[in-house]
């Protein structure tokens, strides 16, 4: 399953290049180091809400709009894992198990 964190990263990023934005113009804009950006946009660090707050607003897009653009591919997440589970027939499990 995909972090938060990851999912996080993934919206950040969608949004920077949707707007045609750098990380250096991001960084600018919101007082964090371009390498710290990268890293939240990885998915390997957790942002802190300050930091996803000056990350918004340097790109222009309320908090709440990114965190609803998170939370509806966390549930797309849960339902494709639900969805794969939910495919598990007992002879798949009785198989396996052999």
């Amino acid at each position: 399953m995909t972090t938060m964190r990851q999912l996080i990263g993934e919206i950040l990023r969608a949004r920077r290049l949707a707007q045609g934005l750098t990380l250096r113009d991001v960084s600018a804009r919101a007082r964090v180091s371009l390498g710290y950006i990268s890293e939240v946009e990885r998915g390997q660090k957790e942002p802190s809400s300050e930091l996803l707050s000056a990350l918004a607003t340097a790109l222009d897009v309320p908090l709440s709009k990114v965190l609803l653009d998170v939370s509806t591919l966390l549930a797309i997440q849960e339902a494709t894992d639900l969805a794969s589970v939910s495919s598990i027939t007992p002879d798949d499990v009785e198989a396996s198990a052999a």
